[in-house]
């Protein structure tokens, strides 16, 4: 299960509306027929009437004039909002060097195109040259704009989704803390740049184990979307499984499978029932049911989520040995050694071959398989995949991880069971070592 979902919504903004002289001219003109397309989504046509404005913009005012700058800005979003980000790219360059000379390298402007040509590198994952175009960015908007204005607010934002995207949540968190007073205070309550704002702070609370924190934000972003979207949203149906889990994670149950249940009931109707994107929701509601002893509940959703992820991606695949592998032990709790057997060695010679951060899954499965080996006196069989489970454990997690403790355990009791006291006795005191530095 995923420890918590971590889903940003992105808004695009079609940079510049407004040209910076005001004269009826056929470049204005054309300028707002391609704004007035983007904004039907009628996007080819709205690419056209942009690169025309630019063609347009460099034959009347000159390459440098800031009309140009203002067209190579939009046609660098409108590039960026298609994902042609190598188009995009040089038009932001352009665009910005003509504004810096133009209006000066402090005017919001040139705030609009660094902001954009941010976007684009975080879209491309060069998270480490996005970081000083937003801070530059965000520092000309808070010198030239109110305190409550909505770009700064855009720029605050954009610049708390880039360090989440790295996973800096101490570094993003004050910043939604500071947007989301002034998204209330310009676009209301119930808006749902609101919601989502409220939705990504909720994110960072809940991956620092800040569950109290994040439940009501989570709880006030649902209420939101289910006010203002029709109830099969996709964004409803991510709010409800991001409650969902911070209920799972906190052991509350009965609070999460209502939420998962509908969760999964909006996603299976805008994806289809066998989409891959639905085996997070289906391992999620099988593990819920599985730390509640409801086995027949949890057993079809585990067997869905495997059988879409070998259809996607194979069946020899990490991932599909992890679902094997919650199989295998949703079979073991039931006593049913057979067939877990059979799972954990399937998802072993998976993970045996699997490159990649599985190493502690592989010892998941090395313990548990020896679990159901040692259960049928099995012992020269279970003993090794103990003492590799634990070397795994050691190694990934450090001498005192309570997972060394249960493998020490483990081993304890294998060695008294076949008369080893002399071996068992090591492992007792390893035990008490770590128990001591608890």
């Amino acid at each position: 299960m995923k420890a918590f979902p971590v889903v940003f919504f992105l808004s695009f903004v079609f940079g510049a509306a407004q040209p910076v002289f005001a004269e009826e001219t056929a470049w204005r003109i054309i300028t707002e027929q391609g704004i007035s397309h983007y904004g039907k989504g009628e996007y080819d046509r709205a690419l056209a009437a942009i690169k025309k404005s630019l063609a347009v913009a460099e034959k009347e005012f000159g390459p440098n004039h800031p009309e140009t700058a203002t067209s190579l800005n939009n046609l660098a979003e409108l590039y960026r909002d298609r994902r042609q980000y190598a188009q995009a790219n040089p038009l932001y360059k352009r665009a910005l060097a003509i504004r810096e000379k133009q209006v000066g390298q402090n005017h919001s402007l040139v705030a609009a195109t660094l902001n954009g040509h941010a976007e684009l590198y975080r879209a491309q994952g060069r998270y480490a040259e996005a970081e000083p175009l937003y801070k530059r960015a965000l520092a000309i908007r808070e010198a030239s704009l109110p305190p409550n204005h909505p770009d700064l607010a855009q720029t605050l934002n954009n610049l708390a989704e880039l360090y989440c995207s790295q996973g800096q949540y101490a570094l993003a968190k004050p910043l939604y803390e500071r947007l989301l007073p002034i998204r209330e205070k310009v676009l209301g309550a119930d808006h749902p740049g609101m919601a989502a704002g409220l939705n990504n702070l909720a994110v960072i609370y809940h991956s620092q184990g800040q569950y109290t924190k994040a439940e009501p934000l989570y709880k006030r972003a649902l209420g939101i979307y289910e006010r203002i979207l029709d109830p099969n949203h996709p964004n409803v149906g991510t709010a409800l499984n991001n409650l969902a889990v911070v209920y799972h994670n906190q052991g509350q149950y009965a609070q999460a499978a209502p939420f998962y249940t509908r969760a999964l009931a909006i996603r299976e109707k805008a994806l289809g029932v066998d989409h891959r994107d639905l085996v997070e929701d289906l391992s999620n509601l099988a593990d819920l049911y599985h730390k509640q002893g409801q086995y027949a509940l949890s057993e079809p959703f585990y067997k869905r989520a495997l059988a879409i992820r070998e259809k996607a991606l194979g069946p020899e695949h990490a991932d599909v040995g992890r679902d094997l592998s919650n199989l295998a032990e949703l079979y073991r709790a039931q006593g049913q050694h057979a067939q877990a057997e059979a799972f954990y060695e399937r998802s072993l010679a998976i993970f045996e071959r699997a490159v990649g951060p599985y190493q502690l899954n592989m010892a998941t499965s090395l313990n548990n398989l020896a679990m159901i080996y040692h259960i049928k006196g099995q012992y020269e069989q279970a003993e090794p995949f103990y003492k590799r489970a634990l070397g795994i454990f050691e190694r990934s997690l450090g001498p005192g991880h309570p997972h060394v403790k249960l493998s020490l355990n483990n081993l304890a009791k294998l060695y008294r069971a076949t008369d080893r006291p002399g071996a068992a006795e090591e492992m007792v005191l390893r035990l008490a070592r770590f128990q001591a530095a608890q």
